[in-house]
């Protein structure tokens, strides 16, 4: 470890290219924790299959390339739209029968959810993890005196992030259906009563959901590696960056998907790789403990 955090001040370009790398993870974290944070503040679910939906639509890409031989860039709409429809099943099966119950209900069946995912996954795939190959070069710099190598789907990636984000918005604000989904969000009692299908739009909230995560797995399958069991750790993530920025506040969604994926950067590089769960999961306690302080500091100045 020491001489990992030696090599930060002796080699100062080691700092950029891992905050590169943790800017290019926290673009994929911030996709996958804005579906959850709209399925959190929509539908009051808390979905624990999150993670393996990325991973699926992960793996659709990986096939598309592997076995078709589709450049895995273009794909990304195809799976998108797989993964919609994919998700309304879902809804339709599942989701749509524990809405109204008590949260450990819901919890139950999403995590019954994530296991079904994941075996589906390893049956029809395999274990083995796996990556699309994009063919892209690499981008070459120096700086601080050091050489600083960049893949280019990486960059590519970030860029699609921010096209589907951007997509997004656009249309959560200007289209009837975005404005029927946010009107359901703020009070769904009202919403049904002037008239909105709100089990309509329930099932669209979790296919879009689906449809990000779709997105976000098939940028993971381009620029990274997926295997059908890694979805938990991409669900944990998605729950402290939601946690950490709460509902409907898409800049601190990003913020905190950056800022995890840069302490995930150094994490990795300077205590191992063997740590870097842990590091997720020890920021889950401190934004949880960090609520709650919150919290009571709120209800001390209401008394």
């Amino acid at each position: 470890m020491w001489q990992g955090i030696e090599m930060l001040f002796q080699h100062p370009s080691v700092n950029v290219k891992y905050i590169l790398d943790g800017l290019f993870f926290g673009s994929i974290f911030a996709l996958a924790a804005y579906g959850l944070a709209l399925v959190w503040g929509v539908m009051n679910l808390k979905n624990l299959a999150q993670g393996d939906l990325v991973i699926l639509g992960g793996y659709f890409t990986w096939y598309f390339q592997s076995a078709l031989g589709w450049n895995p860039i273009l794909t990304l709409p195809i799976v998108m739209f797989i993964m919609f429809f994919f998700g309304w099943a879902m809804y339709a099966l599942v989701v749509k029968w524990v809405i109204d119950k008590d949260l450990f209900t819901s919890l139950l069946a999403t995590f019954g959810l994530a296991l079904v995912i994941q075996q589906f996954i390893n049956l029809v795939f395999g274990p083995e993890t796996q990556t699309a190959v994009s063919e892209l070069g690499k981008i070459k710099f120096y700086l601080f005196g050091g050489r600083i190598v960049v893949p280019e789907i990486r960059v590519v990636g970030v860029l699609l992030c921010a096209a589907v984000a951007v997509a997004l918005i656009v249309f959560m604000k200007r289209s009837r259906t975005g404005q029927a989904i946010r009107a359901t969000a703020q009070d769904a009692r009202a919403a049904k009563v002037m008239g909105i299908n709100t089990d309509r739009v329930y099932a669209l909230t979790f296919s879009i959901n689906s449809a990000i995560c779709g997105a976000a797995g098939a940028l993971v399958a381009m620029m990274f590696l997926v295997q059908p069991f890694y979805g938990i750790t991409y669900s944990i993530r998605s729950f402290v960056i939601v946690t950490a920025a709460g509902l409907g506040n898409l800049p601190g969604v990003i913020t905190a998907a950056f800022g995890l994926g840069v302490l995930e950067g150094y994490a990795n590089n300077i205590l191992g790789a063997s740590y870097q769960q842990f590091i997720v999961v020890f920021a889950l306690v401190v934004v949880l403990v960090w609520r709650m302080i919150r919290l009571r500091k709120a209800r001390m100045v209401l008394e």
